[in-house]
């Protein structure tokens, strides 16, 4: 037993290098393709489709584990935390936070699209515009609370060009959320009755954690083919066409991560800086893997171990905001990103149009998927506003690139506001917080 943790100790030592060497790898496989030709038929196409291949394998093995993992953990927080006192408030008190920074955020996403105009600076074709495959609308997003089955997992048939058909299964993670939500409190209400299935779902959320975690080791992996894919099929070209629209997302995603968080923890008498060094492995992890799901079981690591939030606390919070808190992803992206759109079809945009933007990022956050991407709340922002949704299909181009940064702000925010609600209910554990803390190693491999 003790040979084998110091080989996982050995493993996990260097994970950030490891990270961070991929990264590099990544880079330079991904410019070699694009240099030799990406496209079939090139000389870099095998190693443009190789570098595909492993990245998309990688996304699949963390969307597998997402269906057991979200009903397995939110069962288990809810009954986690109808074991603390004032349970209810907490639970308010969450949610009041999850607003309020998606409130502070989507303004500075609005400010930043009116002051810096990304949309009058684009270089892009407008008759390359297509509406993308995916959308959102509040009809869909309000039908779509109600489970379709028990497991929330439909089946969908698409026809190609050439008359083939492929049947492919697809998930919906908030109604993964509606059904954990009323399984666990049915556990709770039937008392006794219940406690067998607690106790099963419990065993079941550890074996889906370690089988994760297997999956995350292979991180450095994924974040070659990842990071290299969207060098050779992006490069810079597409970054320059749309370098002002990219600049304008990080600018907004720094001053949420950089300032907002900073300030909201320094008004709350928290040291900032022992927020960042306890919350890094996971803002990290959230950066590459591009997956707020995947990095679940980290972020729940770091928020108790590190940042001192009790467990039964943040076993409920950090799930739920793993699949509902996005401020990158839906307040910053979409309100610049529709901003963009207006000003490049040269749509006049009145105040009761920046209102829809504030009311659809912070009411409708929980239409964007703890994975990768933010198509859906954006297309839902679109639509709600009356702009084109082909303006959507402008930027999918470089979406890899401006997703990293996304989902990296959405972890910080998933591990902020438990923090935030601990302190304020006098619950936080601040000799923990307020620790040197453990390496981001031994964080990783606690969360093993």
């Amino acid at each position: 037993m003790a040979a084998t943790q110091t080989k996982s100790s050995r493993f996990i030592s260097g994970f950030g290098a490891q990270v961070l060497i991929a990264m590099v790898a990544g880079l330079g496989l991904g410019l070699l393709a694009r240099y030799w030709g990406p496209a079939e038929g090139q000389g870099g196409y095998a190693l443009a489709e190789t570098l595909r291949q492993v990245g998309q394998i990688f996304i699949q093995l963390l969307r597998v584990l997402v269906p057991p993992l979200v009903f397995t953990a939110i069962v288990a927080s809810i009954a986690n935390i109808a074991q603390m006192q004032n349970a209810a408030r907490l639970v308010w008190r969450t949610l009041f936070w999850f607003a309020v920074t998606a409130l502070i955020s989507v303004l500075i996403g609005i400010a930043l699209g009116l002051v810096l105009q990304p949309g009058l600076h684009a270089s892009l074709d407008a008759a390359a515009a297509k509406a993308p495959k995916t959308h959102g609308s509040w009809l869909d997003f309000l039908t779509g609370l109600v489970p379709v089955n028990i497991l929330g997992i439909a089946a969908s048939t698409k026809i190609s060009d050439a008359g083939a058909a492929s049947t492919s299964l697809s998930f919906n993670v908030l109604q993964i959320v509606v059904i954990s939500l009323v399984t666990g409190v049915a556990a709770l209400k039937v008392g006794e009755a219940g406690e067998a299935f607690l106790k099963f779902n419990a065993s079941a959320l550890a074996i889906v954690r370690k089988v994760l975690w297997w999956v995350i080791r292979l991180t450095p992996i994924g974040t070659v083919g990842l990071f290299g894919n969207a060098v050779a099929q992006y490069g810079w070209t597409t970054l320059g066409q749309l370098g002002a629209f990219t600049v304008a997302i990080y600018a907004g995603l720094g001053l949420v991560l950089l300032v907002v968080y900073p300030a909201l923890l320094a008004l709350n008498g928290l040291n900032p800086i022992r927020f960042f060094q306890g919350a890094w492995p996971a803002i990290q992890l959230a950066f590459v893997s591009r997956s707020s799901i995947g990095t679940l079981p980290v972020t729940e690591t770091i928020t108790e171990t590190r940042l001192g939030v009790p467990r039964a606390y943040a076993a409920f919070a950090v799930p739920l905001g793993a699949t509902t808190k996005m401020d990158g992803c839906a307040a910053i992206y979409p309100a610049i990103a529709a901003i963009f759109v207006a000003q490049f079809f040269g749509v006049h945009l009145v105040w009761s149009d920046y209102l829809l933007i504030v009311f659809v990022s912070v009411i409708g956050s929980a239409a964007t998927a703890g994975l990768t991407g933010a198509m859906v709340m954006l297309t839902l922002t679109l639509s709600t506003l009356g702009l084109p949704l082909e303006g959507a299909g402008l930027l999918l181009a470089i979406d890899p690139i401006l997703d990293m940064g996304r989902t990296a702000v959405n972890v910080a925010g998933q591990a902020l506001v438990p923090t935030l609600v601990a302190k304020r209910e006098g619950i936080l554990d601040l000799e923990a917080y307020n620790a040197p803390g453990a390496s981001p190693a031994a964080v990783l491999h606690a969360a093993e």
